[in-house]
C-alpha cells in the first residue's frame, strides 16, 4: 500500500504538470482524456462532465454547458460520481446562477443522510459556494449538525467551518435558537480538529455579541489548561514541531481576548504563567517552525494579558515585557517587529510601563540600524507610547535627528507624533516653538497645516512665549534656505506680535517688512495673501513705515494681478490704510490683536486618529504624573478658541477650520487665525452672535448622480433644485415655495456664499416676501477656480407666523458636475495610467458590495460625467474609466474598478495629476458603488 499511495502522488504531480505545460484547450482535454481512460471507468457522460471541469478549471474560463449532468451525477450513490458532481459544482459555479436552484434540492438529501461521506461532501460543497443563497437554503440544516450526538467528529468539524463561512456570507440570516447555547461545549469535545473548527465559528459570532457567548469563556479556559500542561507525546497528532497544538492555542488566546476578565482568574493565569515559563525553555530543535510555533503562542498570551491588565496580572505584564526586549535583538525581522508592536501596547498598561521604559536605548538604536523600514515605523511607534514628561525631550530629540534620513513613507507621522509629543510634555513651551520650527526647517514638505495652524494657536494663547517665537521666527526667515511653511508661520506672528521685538535694531518694524518681502515673490498665492494680511497689521503696529508698505500695496504687481485674491486684498488694504489717515481709531480697531482660540480638540491628534486610531490613543491617557504636571493653557485634549467673526470667508483664506469634516463647510462663527481676519472684529467678543443653526446635508447624497428634485421641505416652505452645468459653469436654480395657506413669508432673504475653489455669483435675487401658496426662482451662478470639497451654503432667513425663520442647506454641487467625457484607446490610457505613479496622484478604495452588477457600476460612473472605456483593460471584469474636470485648468481623471466576484469585494482606484481630486472622487465613487 505505500508502495501504491507514493506512485500514487507521483502520478498526480506528473499529471498536473502535464496540464500546466499545455499550449491550448485541446492539448488539456487530450491529456485528461488520456489520464481517465487509464485510471477511471464511468460512462461517455459522466466522463466529459469531468473532462469539462477540469479543462475550464485549468484554462480559467467558465462552463456554460454539462450543468444538467453535474447535477444528475449528485443523485449517484456511488462515491466517485458524487465526488464528481460536487467538485464540478464547487469549481464553475458563480454567483446567482440558476444552477443553485436545482441542486438545493440535491444537497439536502445528502445532509440528510446516514452516510456520513455525502454528508461531508455537501458540507464542503456549501461552503465552497458559500453565497447567500445557499445561507437562506441551509443556515437552519446546519445547526442540527453541530450538536448532534450522533454525527462523527469529521462531520461536526466540517459543519462548523460551513456554518462560519456562510455566517461571513449573510451575518444577518442568522438564525436563532438552542444552538447558540450549545455550540459553546464543542471547545470540550474530545477530538481537537472539532474544537479548532468551533473556536473559530465561536470567535466570529462572538464578535457581534460577546455576551451571548460569555459561557465560552470557562470552556476555553479549560481546553487551553489541558493544552498547556500536556506534551508533545500527549497530543501527537496535533503538535507541531514539538509544540503542542499551537493553531488551536493561538485561537483560544484571541477567543478569550473578546470577553471582560473572568471573576475567577487563577487558572487562566496560571495557563500563562506555562506559557511564559515554556518560552523560556531552551529550544527543542533548531529548526525555524519550531520557534516560530512557540513565539506565535507566546505573542497570543502577551495580547490576552495585556486585554487583561489587571492587579492579578500585573507580575505577568513586567515579565512579559522582560521576555520581548529580549526579541528587541533577535536575528529575525519578523520576531524584532513583533516584538515592538506588543511593547507598544504594553507601554499603555501602568503596571508595565516602567518595565518598558527600560529598553529605550536599544529601540532608539533600532531607529537607527534597522534596514527594514516596516520595523523602523514600529520603532517610531514604540518611542511614541513610552514617551513621557521623564524622557519627553529625549525622545523628541531623537525622532527629529532621525527625521533628517527616515523614509519618505513614515515622515509625515513622525512630523505629527513629534508635534504631539513635544506639545504635551512642554514645560518650558520655547521648547516647544524651537520643535515645531525645527519639524519645518528639517521636513517642511512632510509638515501639514494642522501642525503649522496649531503653533499659531498655541502662541497666540500664551503671552509668555510670544516675544521669543517672534524673534525665533524673525531668526528663521533670515537663513537662506526657508520653507514656505516657515514664511506662513513668520508672517502669522510677525503680523501680530511684531512689535515685541522691533525695540531691537537688528529686527526694526522695516528690517521685519523688507524681510518678509524678500520671500514675497518666492511663495505661493496663498501664501502671498497671508503675508498682504501681515502687512496692514504692520501699518496698524508700525505707522513710520506705513509709506514704504503702501507702495508695495498700490504698486501694479498686486493691483494689476492676474490672481484676483491677491489683487482684492491689496486694492482692499490700500484703501483701509488710505483712510486710516483721517480715523486712526478705525484702523486700530479693525486690526486689533486676534484674541485667544477656543478649547477644542487638537487637529493634529484629530489627524493622527484618522491616519492610525490605536497610536492616538496611546496620549489621551497620560499618566498620574502628567496630570498632575500638565501646564494650565493649550492642554493636548482642548484646542485654543477661535474668535468669533461675522464676515463670510474669502476663497483664499489658509487657516479656515481646520476641524471641519469633508462635505460639511466651515461654521461662519469659527474663522481661521488668518491675521486680516483680526480687521473684522469690529465689536468686543461679547458681541458676537448667536450660534447659527445646524448645516443640513442629509439631501446631497441623492443629487450625486442627478440635478433637479426636492432640495428641502417641512411644513411651511418647500425648496426646489434644478441644475445645469458646461466646462467650469453651471446655472444653479432654487425654487421657494410657501406651503401655507394663510401666513405669508416676510423679510425673506436667502444668500449663497463662495467657497475655495467655486465662486458664487447671484443673478437673479431672492424675493423679500414669499405669499401664501406662491412660488419665486432664484438663480446663481457658480464658477471652478481649482477643485474642492465643500459644499456652498444655502442660508435662509425669515419671518414666519411671528416666528423667526433661520436655516442652512448645503447645495449639492459636487466637483464631478464640472466634467466631461474623455475618450482614448488601450495604449493611450495606460501610458497616462504609468504617468501618474506617486503616492499623491493615487486613491485607492477596497470595499465589499453585493448591490452592483456591470451594468449598475457602468451607470454610476457614467452619470458623474466619466466615460466608460470598453476594451481597454485585459480583465474583461474591470471598469475603466477617463474624465475631465474643468476649472481654470483642466484635471484628467483615470479610473479603475476591479471586482473579485467570490468574495464580493470592489477595489476602485482613481489616479489624477491634483491629489485633492482623486481623493475627492475616489470617496464620493466609494459611497454610491457600496
Amino acid at each position: 500500500m505505500p508502495t501504491v499511495a507514493k506512485d500514487g502522488m507521483r502520478g498526480l504531480a506528473v499529471f498536473i504538470s502535464d496540464i500546466r505545460n499545455c499550449k491550448s484547450k485541446e492539448a488539456e482535454t487530450k491529456r485528461i482524456n488520456k489520464e481517465l481512460a487509464t485510471r477511471l471507468s464511468m460512462d461517455i457522460t459522466k466522463r466529459n462532465t469531468f473532462v469539462n471541469c477540469y479543462s475550464s478549471f485549468y484554462s480559467g474560463t467558465m462552463l456554460t454547458i454539462g450543468h444538467i449532468e453535474a447535477v444528475n451525477l449528485l443523485s449517484s450513490n456511488k462515491y466517485t460520481e458524487k465526488q464528481i458532481g460536487y467538485l464540478f459544482i464547487s469549481v464553475l459555479l458563480n454567483d446567482g446562477n440558476d444552477l443553485v436552484n436545482l441542486i438545493i434540492q440535491n444537497i439536502k438529501n445528502d445532509l440528510s443522510s446516514r452516510n456520513p461521506i455525502h454528508v461531508n461532501l455537501a458540507l464542503h460543497c456549501i461552503a465552497n459556494v458559500g453565497t447567500r443563497e445557499m445561507a437562506e437554503a441551509f443556515f437552519n440544516e446546519i445547526p442540527k449538525l453541530l450538536i448532534s450526538k450522533e454525527d462523527i467528529d469529521q462531520v461536526k468539524q466540517s459543519a462548523a467551518l460551513c456554518m462560519l463561512r456562510l455566517y461571513r456570507a449573510a451575518p444577518d440570516l442568522l438564525p436563532n435558537g438552542d444552538w447558540q447555547n450549545r455550540v459553546v461545549h464543542l471547545l470540550n469535545d474530545s477530538h481537537l480538529g472539532v474544537v479548532t473548527a468551533a473556536s473559530s465559528l465561536i470567535h466570529a459570532l462572538a464578535e457581534g455579541n460577546p455576551e451571548a457567548y460569555s459561557s465560552a469563556v470557562g470552556f476555553a479556559v479549560n481546553r487551553l489548561s489541558r493544552i498547556v500542561t500536556s506534551t508533545y507525546q500527549d497530543l501527537q497528532d496535533y503538535t507541531y514541531y514539538f509544540v503542542p497544538a499551537p493553531w488551536l492555542s493561538c485561537k483560544l488566546l484571541r477567543l478569550l481576548q473578546l470577553f471582560p476578565p473572568p471573576s475567577e482568574q487563577a487558572r487562566l493565569i496560571e495557563c500563562l504563567e506555562v506559557i511564559l515559563n515554556k518560552a523560556q525553555e531552551p529550544p527543542k530543535s533548531k529548526k525555524i517552525q519550531h520557534s516560530n510555533a512557540k513565539n506565535s503562542v507566546l505573542l497570543e498570551a502577551i495580547n490576552l494579558i495585556i486585554h487583561l491588565d489587571n492587579d492579578a496580572v500585573c507580575p505577568l505584564l513586567v515579565r512579559a515585557t522582560n521576555q520581548l526586549g529580549q526579541f528587541l535583538n533577535h536575528r529575525e525581522t519578523n520576531l524584532r517587529y513583533l516584538a515592538l508592536e506588543s511593547l507598544a501596547q504594553l507601554a499603555q498598561c501602568d503596571f508595565s510601563r516602567e518595565a518598558v521604559k527600560k529598553h529605550l536605548d536599544t529601540v532608539i538604536q533600532a531607529l537607527k540600524t534597522e534596514r527594514d523600514v516596516s520595523v523602523r515605523q514600529r520603532a517610531v511607534d514604540l518611542l511614541y507610547a513610552m514617551c513621557d514628561r521623564s524622557n519627553a525631550e529625549r525622545i523628541v530629540q531623537e525622532m527629529l535627528a532621525y527625521l533628517e534620513a527616515a523614509d519618505y513613507s513614515i515622515r509625515e507621522e513622525m512630523v505629527l507624533k513629534t508635534a504631539i509629543l513635544s506639545e504635551k510634555y512642554a514645560t518650558d513651551y520655547n521648547w516647544y516653538v524651537d520643535v515645531i520650527l525645527q519639524l519645518i526647517r528639517v521636513a517642511g514638505d512632510y509638515v501639514s497645516e494642522e501642525v503649522w495652524h496649531r503653533v499659531i494657536q498655541v502662541v497666540t494663547n500664551r503671552e509668555d512665549i510670544q516675544g521669543y517665537a517672534a524673534k525665533t521666527c524673525f531668526d528663521a526667515l533670515q537663513q537662506p534656505a526657508c520653507h514656505e511653511n516657515m514664511v506662513k508661520v513668520g508672517g502669522y506672528i510677525l503680523g501680530e506680535f511684531g512689535n515685541l521685538i522691533a525695540g531691537d535694531q537688528r529686527s526694526a518694524p522695516l528690517i521685519q517688512f523688507q524681510l518678509l518681502q524678500t520671500r514675497f515673490h518666492l511663495c505661493s498665492s496663498t501664501t502671498r495673501s497671508l503675508i498682504l494680511s501681515a502687512y496692514i497689521k504692520m501699518i496698524n503696529l508700525f505707522p513710520e513705515i506705513k509709506t514704504e508698505i503702501e507702495d508695495v500695496l498700490r504698486s501694479d504687481v498686486l493691483q494689476k494681478n492676474s490672481d484676483i485674491e491677491l489683487q482684492q486684498r491689496a486694492l482692499e488694504y490700500f484703501k483701509l490704510s488710505a483712510i486710516s489717515a483721517s480715523n486712526t481709531e478705525m484702523l486700530a480697531t479693525v486690526l486689533e490683536e486676534m484674541p485667544p482660540f477656543p478649547e477644542r480638540e487638537s487637529s493634529i491628534l484629530a489627524k493622527l486618529k484618522k491616519k492610525k486610531p490605536a497610536a492616538a490613543k496611546v496620549i489621551e491617557s497620560p499618566t498620574n504624573e502628567d496630570k498632575a504636571k500638565s501646564l494650565p493653557v493649550a492642554k493636548m485634549s482642548n484646542d485654543p478658541p477661535i474668535p468669533q467673526a461675522a464676515p463670510q470667508q474669502s476663497s483664499q483664506d489658509l487657516l479656515v477650520d481646520i476641524f471641519a469634516t469633508p462635505n460639511t463647510a466651515p461654521a461662519p462663527a469659527a474663522p481661521s487665525a488668518d491675521p486680516s481676519y483680526g480687521m473684522t472684529n469690529t465689536a468686543p467678543a461679547a458681541a458676537a452672535p448667536s450660534e447659527p443653526p445646524p448645516l443640513i446635508d442629509s439631501h446631497c447624497q441623492k443629487f450625486f448622480l442627478k440635478n433637479s428634485g426636492v432640495l428641502y421641505e417641512d411644513e411651511n416652505l418647500q425648496i426646489g433644485i434644478k441644475m445645469e452645468f458646461r466646462e467650469r459653469l453651471g446655472r444653479i436654480q432654487l425654487f421657494y415655495g410657501n406651503k401655507s395657506s394663510s401666513v405669508d413669508i416676510s423679510s425673506f432673504k436667502a444668500d449663497v456664499g463662495s467657497i475655495e475653489g467655486l465662486n458664487i455669483s447671484t443673478h437673479q435675487e431672492a424675493p423679500n416676501t414669499i405669499t401664501v401658496g406662491s412660488q419665486f426662482q432664484h438663480i446663481v451662478n457658480a464658477e471652478t477656480t481649482k477643485d474642492f470639497a465643500l459644499f456652498p451654503i444655502l442660508s435662509i432667513s425669515g419671518i414666519y407666523g411671528g416666528q423667526h425663520l433661520s436655516l442652512r442647506i448645503a447645495l449639492p454641487v459636487y466637483m464631478t458636475k464640472f466634467s466631461a467625457t474623455a475618450t482614448m484607446d488601450a495604449n493611450q490610457f495606460f501610458q497616462r495610467w504609468r504617468g501618474l505613479e506617486k503616492p499623491d496622484q493615487q486613491s485607492q478604495a477596497v470595499f465589499k458590495t453585493t448591490s452592483i452588477n456591470r451594468e449598475a457600476a457602468s451607470g454610476i460612473l457614467s452619470s458623474c460625467g466619466l466615460t466608460v472605456l470598453e476594451g481597454v483593460d485585459p480583465n474583461k471584469e474591470n471598469h475603466v474609466a477617463a474624465g475631465i474636470l474643468h476649472s481654470v485648468t483642466t484635471i484628467g481623471v483615470l479610473l479603475r474598478l476591479e471586482p473579485n466576484a467570490p468574495s464580493s469585494m470592489y477595489r476602485l482606484t482613481i489616479r489624477s495629476s491634483v491629489p485633492a481630486a482623486s481623493e475627492n472622487i475616489c470617496r464620493l465613487l466609494q459611497s454610491h458603488l457600496q
